[in-house]
């Protein structure tokens, strides 16, 4: 009996080491998955900006440079023109909570599309051990007028 005793003391708290383990583990996973979450959808927004600068920039022509090929409109778009369009359109239109944003390219590298590129710094929204402190984010979208 004073045997059992014994060991029963002897084992008293190893639960607690086991939930103090998996409370920690627990929370490293909840912040990294909360952290690889808040990376994505920053990518997300970062890249509907860029969609829509790219959409001003395939814009970006005066009615009087279409020409009639074949009976067919065809434009072509100027690199100059296209990077004034999209630097206004980011002026003007507020970005949001971007920290750091940033117009990397805006050009059209073949006349008929618009190429832009921005890039933004993301910070995780709270700092872990497994994390990064932060990182910049590049995004690029092409965006093309098309006449029908």
């Amino acid at each position: 009996m004073r045997r059992m005793l014994l060991r029963a003391r002897d084992e008293e708290g190893s639960t607690l080491l086991l939930a103090i383990f998996y409370g920690a583990l627990s929370l490293s996973l909840i912040l990294v998955v909360t952290a690889a979450t808040s990376l994505y959808l920053e990518r997300k927004r970062l890249y509907s900006l860029a969609d829509a600068a790219a959409l001003v920039g395939a814009e970006a022509f005066e009615l009087s440079s279409v020409d009639l090929d074949a009976g067919e409109p065809t434009l072509t778009l100027r690199s100059p023109a296209v990077r004034a369009s999209v630097t206004e359109f980011l002026e003007e239109n507020p970005a949001g909570s971007f920290d750091a944003l940033r117009l990397e390219d805006a050009a059209s590298p073949d006349g008929k599309s618009a190429s832009v590129t921005v890039s933004s710094a993301w910070r995780p929204p709270v700092l872990a051990l497994f994390v990064p402190g932060g990182i910049r984010l590049e995004v690029t979208a092409v965006a093309r007028s098309v006449f029908q």
